[in-house]
């Protein structure tokens, strides 16, 4: 299976947070699975670190290395798709994760309950 971890399960599985739940961690390590972290999450975390939001040691190039996850780019077709999903989700970052989700047919690994109402397949990060 693919999955495409949104910015709050990477930070968790970084921080080897309680957050991230049993099976989402299982999922993240099975043998069989590939995981991938977009140029979204990059994105938002840079952004979130330049305004003070969030204080993340490390950069996102070693921590993809260290654990074995692959980037996933952000190509034309994800930006237009992302644009024409309706707005139950306003967050660029997450619209993106959407897109990306549906078009390269992975599982979304996040626990933000507005992007279940897309048709896109989640797994629960905090299960």
């Amino acid at each position: 299976m693919k999955l495409l971890l949104d910015t709050a399960a990477l930070l968790w599985w970084l921080g080897t947070s309680e957050r991230l739940g049993v099976r989402a961690r299982e999922a993240i390590t099975a043998p069989g699975n590939t995981v991938f972290v977009s140029a979204a999450s990059a994105w938002e975390v840079a952004v979130k670190r330049a305004d003070g939001r969030l204080d993340a040691p490390g950069e996102i190039g070693d921590w993809l290395d260290r654990n074995a996850f692959l980037e996933l780019p952000i190509s034309i077709a994800h930006a237009v798709e992302s644009a024409t999903l309706p707005f139950h989700h306003r967050d660029p970052f997450d619209r993106l994760l959407i897109a990306q989700s549906r078009l390269e047919q992975m599982a979304l690994v996040t626990n933000d309950a507005k992007i279940a109402r897309y048709d896109v397949h989640i797994l629960p990060a905090g299960e």
